[in-house]
């Protein structure tokens, strides 16, 4: 009788838990700004949101400085060109004033009063040139500030905007003409794309996993376990949860039954 060398797998040690299959990601979208609520679009609730504003805060005032600030940015940096223009001269200016004095001051058929008159005269060619150069400095700095203002109005005007592309809008937490602050809760989206089951496991549910196979809802799977904690949970004690993300269903929040098999082979 021929013996025949075949690989025999077998499953043991069912271990059942029972989950609620929700989205990925569950977010809420708090305000980082301040202001009045324009209009909140209610007619997204339950659908995919696009790059398209769902919520808009009053950004008028917000607009209103950026103009001016902008304004003032050309105003200044008009100004500054010219200064570098008058600089320029002074410059030159003050290089032949150097030049001329050191030439006056060797000569003996000048006076101690012309002399003096010249040393005057270049000395205030030179403040001239050193005050010019102070105030383009001072530009300088104004142009700086009202930069970094430019940037924190634009950054407010596009967070009253608010945009959560690709999520669903699950729940909103404001209407129209509320008024919010920093950290006020806007609304609560969701990210359909996946989904995921939480299980607890016991400590000796750690040991093996690798060799345990999902089964869900009765049918074996080929997801695995992610995210596996190795302290245990504050709520379920002793207990040390584990995620399982998945294909996204048609309808979330159903419950499903989850086993953890161990599969072994014998050899026979």
């Amino acid at each position: 009788m021929l013996s025949l060398l075949f690989l025999l797998s077998t499953v043991s040690f069912a271990k059942v838990y029972y989950a609620r299959v929700t989205p990925y990601e569950v977010r809420t979208i708090a305000s980082t700004v301040s202001g009045q609520v324009l209009y909140t679009d209610e007619n997204m609730l339950g659908k995919k949101l696009s790059n398209k504003a769902f919520i808009k805060i009053d950004d008028a005032l917000n607009r209103d400085e950026l103009e001016s600030v902008r304004k003032k940015m050309s105003y200044l940096k008009s100004t500054l060109a010219t200064n570098e223009k008058i600089l320029k001269n002074l410059k030159e200016a003050l290089v032949r004033k150097k030049e001329n004095f050191k030439k006056i001051m060797a000569l003996s058929i000048k006076s101690k009063v012309e002399k003096d008159k010249e040393f005057y005269d270049l000395v205030a060619s030179e403040n001239s040139y050193l005050s010019t150069l102070k105030e383009m400095n001072s530009l300088k700095t104004n142009i700086s500030d009202l930069a970094f203002r430019e940037k924190q109005l634009m950054k407010s005007i596009q967070d009253k905007s608010i945009v959560a592309n690709g999520f669903v809008l699950y729940e909103l937490k404001v209407k129209a003409q509320s008024v919010v602050n920093i950290g006020t809760p806007l609304a609560i989206v969701a990210d359909v794309s996946k989904a995921v089951a939480v299980i607890y496991l016991d400590e000796n549910d750690l040991i093996n996993l690798n060799n345990r196979v999902l089964y869900i809802n009765g049918k074996k799977s080929n997801y695995k376990l992610s995210r596996i904690s190795k302290i245990a949970d504050s709520k379920n004690i002793s207990r040390y949860s584990a995620q399982i993300v998945m294909k996204a269903p048609k309808i979330f929040s159903n419950l499903i039954k989850i086993e953890l098999k161990e599969e072994h082979n014998e050899i026979k």
